[in-house]
């Protein structure tokens, strides 16, 4: 360590932090006042069901009976002094007990005889695994009936690991066992006969062996033994003498005050200093109270009040780099306000809250007055409840919870943005990249400082990690994304550090409009262990819920069945497995991350979200002519921008693996093309020309006489049409523009025959061919009808055949003669075009472009 980072390494005294992990209802809690009444710290010990457990601080945990925030207790036994972390048991308080884990040494994991793994416990041991935690197990309440010692370590095995050691051996059973961690173990056991206890704590502390005890908290049993086997096998840790922090819970005590509580990870921490900002108090609490001390060591826990702009999983001081989470909640509510509740007070209520737990990630949606916060289910819910009840004085409500959905990207494409209104300047260029299953956002910097300098950089990356980005299929939270900044421009004398923010997020934007988006949905991992007469029925559901599942493992007259299904079928399975299985079943789910959605086509008709007419994330750009800034967008930005493309250079390809010789941000044709058909497919490249700038004046088609029977294409168009070819969605149009939507209210043949003299003008000046879509599949008994309305064709479709279905059998067929594209707001048709070699043109594209062309006819009409 040393040698990495050229700081002193320092030992402390021996003060250890254990953090108590437990699925609800282990004894977790009733463990920990086993150890604090061993250790002499408490008198007499408490109980979780009379309400008077040393660390059920809160008054909602006494009256539930379970654990909600983390607390710590501060106890000493022999030479060693702990800090004793307890962490909520209930899966929807999992967040919470994630961020305490990045400030344990050991973790004591308690596991019910009773139940010994199931989906929560899964989950916790593959966290502990994930932060490299070492793990003390106490297997409780082993005086209930049927709870045998050499089934339990049997199954712990089994499912955690053959590193599951029983440290209630004794002698050569127990000293066999443990060597056969590591080669250097059993060397030492046959070479001396037995192993050291200096042995066995590196084992432990490099997590080749997890020691296993039995008993039972609530009778005292095997507690004590515990304690000392707790005391003999931990470790001192090592601290820096250099400074630093991690910040793992943001609170508020009684009177309101904003606490910081944090880990000494290295050197001292005084009061009034600043770290960056000042401390004004530094607390020890232990359970309910706490003690003032004017200065904390490496390895303590303490909590802080000074600092307001800290948050959890900051570092400090040594400890720069951030802390991320794994654990997510997975449903999103609307918060509902009594009448006279002034909501955007609330809001400001709710962000405070935010503060303390960040997973419940508060939005406001200014077009409804709506507040969503998401939760990890039903219990969170009425637990938010109160907390705002006891807080603010306010009797909110919930919605019913949905599904928080995220967005990722299968290829990579460049994102560009530009900021230039009047007297503002910037451009940025990123490189976006689809990224591992569950990395989240990954933001870089690849970018020569000779052409923009450090300080702007780093700007960039910190605007952009601080945004919370959106998908442009759902509006859904972006993931799995690696945003590199590979390019950018300042002006001298008038870029701010807003204007990068602009260009910023709108290169991320304008990438996304580009790139194959995917939709993505939280799932679950399961196990179902049922009766063999019951395997066909589990099986069934899995496969109606879109799930998958490995080979059933019949054991006897028992079977089980693992594998995957996604939260939104599966959330309520439970309830129906127990009816079915007549509560002969045992079923655990465990959160699985995120995958491919199942049904994105439902997800996005129910969203509405159009990434078009969302302001709030523009994914458009601002230059500057003639003195005033103007609107350009996303898939115009290649044609104004100042500076030359990354993709298609040199740099880009060796990212890629290709070899080719090249010169950077040439921008040629041969280059433009290999990226357009990397991107959206072969035949897609027109030489970087625009679809929608003006084609020579041309006189429209006669009028169709027959049509195509496969596509209901009329045979003249193809024979003779335009060298750009637009296909039209007509509902689709009606419905996303507000003003034929509000027509198509009163009457949608007045609706339907406004869009028609809307695009005739529209085609009369751009001079394309169009063709006007629209649905007439439910009529019964449909033909379909095709008809010639002025200088455009409008396609009723036949019955069974929507105006997608036929947009889709159309594209490719026009695209073997013509420039096509086709205009609507549904994404999942778009991306269905873009793969026939078509161009994507959404509703507000369209409309910016309808109004500008009426705008140019309205100016030439002036100036003649």
């Amino acid at each position: 360590m040393e040698k990495d980072t050229g700081r002193k390494i320092k030992n402390y005294s021996p003060h250890t932090v254990a953090g108590l992990l437990a699925h609800v209802d282990a004894g977790k809690t009733t463990l920990a006042e086993g150890l604090l009444f061993s250790a002499g710290k408490l008198r007499k010990q408490g109980r979780v069901d009379h309400k008077d457990a040393f660390l059920d601080t809160y008054e909602l945990e006494k009256k539930r009976g379970i654990t909600i925030f983390s607390k710590q207790a501060e106890f000493e036994a022999g030479e060693r002094r702990f800090t004793l972390l307890d962490t909520p048991g209930h899966v929807d308080f999992s967040p919470e007990t994630e961020r305490a884990l990045a400030v344990l040494d050991y973790a004591i994991f308690v596991i019910s005889a009773a139940d010994p793994v199931e989906g929560h416990v899964l989950t916790l041991w593959n966290l502990l695994k994930y932060y490299r935690i070492p793990v003390f197990i106490f297997v409780n309440k082993m005086d209930q009936e049927g709870c045998e010692k050499a089934a339990l370590i049997k199954d712990l095995k089994e499912n955690l690991g053959s590193c599951c050691v029983d440290f209630t051996l004794s002698g050569d059973e127990f000293f066999e066992e443990t060597a056969v961690a590591c080669d250097s173990a059993v060397e030492e056991y046959l070479n001396e006969g037995n192993i050291s206890t200096e042995t066995i704590r590196a084992l432990i502390a490099s997590r080749k062996v997890f020691p296993c005890f039995f008993g039972s908290a609530l009778k005292m049993q095997g507690v004590e033994e515990f304690l000392e086997a707790l005391c003999l096998f931990t470790k001192p840790a090592e601290y820096l003498s250099e400074f630093g922090a991690r910040v793992y819970k943001i609170s508020r005590d009684e009177r309101g005050e904003r606490l910081t509580h944090l880990k000494i990870t290295g050197g001292t921490l005084k009061v009034k200093t600043a770290v960056p900002e000042k401390i004004n108090q530094i607390r020890i609490y232990d359970g309910a109270k706490y003690t003032l001390r004017e200065e904390v060591s490496a390895g303590c826990i303490c909590a802080v009040t000074g600092p307001a702009e800290t948050r959890c999983g900051d570092g400090l001081g040594f400890e720069a780099a951030k802390h991320k989470t794994r654990l997510a909640p997975v449903l999103t509510y609307q918060v509902l306000l009594p009448a006279g509740c002034d909501v955007h007070r609330m809001l400001i209520n709710l962000r405070q809250l935010e503060e303390e737990d960040p997973q419940l990630n508060v939005s406001f949606k200014e077009e409804t007055g709506e507040i969503h916060v998401n939760l990890c289910g039903e219990v969170q819910t009425e637990i938010l409840k109160s907390i705002i009840k006891e807080r603010f004085g306010v009797d909110a409500g919930f919605g019913e919870g949905s599904i928080i959905y995220k967005e990722t990207i299968e290829n990579t494409v460049e994102g560009i943005g530009h900021f230039e209104p009047l007297r503002h300047y910037a451009e940025v260029h990123l490189l976006l990249e689809p990224a591992g299953r569950g990395s989240g956002l990954v933001f870089a910097g690849d970018c020569s400082e000779d052409e923009l300098d450090r300080n702007w950089q780093r700007l960039i990356i910190s605007q952009l990690e601080q945004k919370k980005h959106k998908g442009v299929l759902t509006g859904s939270g972006l993931t799995d994304v690696r945003i590199t900044l590979v390019s950018g421009k300042a002006h001298p004398e008038h870029t701010e550090g807003g204007d990068f923010r602009e260009a910023a997020c709108r290169a991320v934007r304008q990438g996304l409009m580009q790139a194959k988006t995917v939709l993505l949905e939280p799932y679950y991992s399961f196990r179902m262990e049922i009766p063999v007469e019951s395997a066909g029925r589990a099986m069934s559901d899995v496969q109606r819920m879109a799930g998958e599942f490995e080979p059933v493992q019949i054991n006897g007259e028992r079977a089980v069945l693992n594998g995957k299904a996604p939260v939104a079928s599966m959330k309520n399975y439970p309830a129906e497995f127990a009816s079915y299985t007549r509560g002969r079943g045992h079923i655990s789910l465990e959160f699985a991350g995120y995958d491919i959605c199942h049904n994105p086509e439902e997800v996005e008709e129910m969203t509405g979200y159009d990434a078009g007419r969302d302001t709030e994330n523009p994914s458009s750009s601002i230059f500057c002519a003639h003195g005033s800034g103007f609107t350009v967008p996303w898939y115009k930005v290649r044609s104004h921008m100042h500076l030359e493309p990354v993709i298609g250079s040199s740099e880009s390809r060796a990212r890629e693996g290709e070899s080719f010789s090249g010169k950077r941000g040439s921008g040629g044709e041969d280059d433009l093309k290999e990226i357009f058909e990397r991107t959206y497919g072969r035949g897609s490249f027109s030489g970087g020309q625009r679809f929608f700038e003006s084609s020579p004046d041309r006189s429209a088609a006669g009028n169709p006489s027959a049509e195509n029977k496969s596509t209901h294409i009329p045979k003249q168009q193809l024979k003779y049409g335009k060298e750009k070819f637009l296909i039209v969605d007509g509902y689709n149009i009606i419905f996303a523009w507000d003003e034929l939507k509000s027509i198509a209210k009163e009457n949608i043949d007045s609706a339907r025959e406004s869009l028609m003299d809307i695009l005739c003008n529209y085609q009369g000046y751009k001079g394309m061919e169009l063709l006007l879509v629209f649905d007439g599949y439910r009529v019964k008994g449909n033909p379909g009808e095709i008809l010639k309305y002025n200088n455009i064709s409008v396609v009723y479709t036949r019955e069974g055949e929507s105006a997608d279905q036929y947009i889709e059998k159309a594209v490719p067929r026009l695209k073997q003669k013509y420039d096509v594209a086709a205009a609507t707001s549904d994404r999942l048709e778009q991306i269905s075009i873009f793969s026939h070699g078509g161009r994507r043109v959404s509703a507000a594209e369209l409309y910016d472009e309808v109004k500008n062309a009426e705008e140019e006819l309205r100016e030439r009409y002036l100036k003649n």
